[in-house]
């Protein structure tokens, strides 16, 4: 299960920036996952309470955007979305294609609050 990884870098690079603008609490946390990535979301939702808790991010909502596979066909020039399994073009049906989004994986931004009295936030 590779999410408990993926999660922990995550959180660790959320953590570490959230103490640099010292910032009291991680309130979201927005992640934009590519469904190429091969990743579970409820496996990714799972490792995220079990990683954060303890630390500024616990308790913090986790948002995540799924991007759906486009590719561009090679012999047409056809831009086309399909699913995880058929990368075929729409177009003229050739197999030779090459993927333009799908796989990202990136943390988009964190929303913060610097004093828990003032309810201030702060997105990076």
């Amino acid at each position: 299960m590779h999410e408990f990884s993926l999660m922990a870098g995550v959180l660790d690079a959320v953590n570490d920036t959230a103490r640099e603008h010292g910032a009291r609490q991680v309130l979201v946390i927005s992640l934009v996952i590519g469904e190429m990535a091969e990743v579970v979301p409820e496996a990714l939702e799972f490792a995220f309470e079990a990683l954060s808790a303890d630390t500024i991010s616990a308790g913090a909502q986790l948002m995540i955007t799924f991007v759906h596979p486009r590719s561009r066909c090679t012999a047409c020039g056809n831009e086309f979305e399909h699913d995880r399994f058929h990368w075929f073009c729409s177009n003229c049906g050739s197999l030779a294609t090459e993927l333009l989004a799908g796989r990202e994986l990136y943390l988009q931004s964190i929303e913060v609050e610097d004093d828990p009295e003032s309810k201030l936030s702060h997105v990076y």
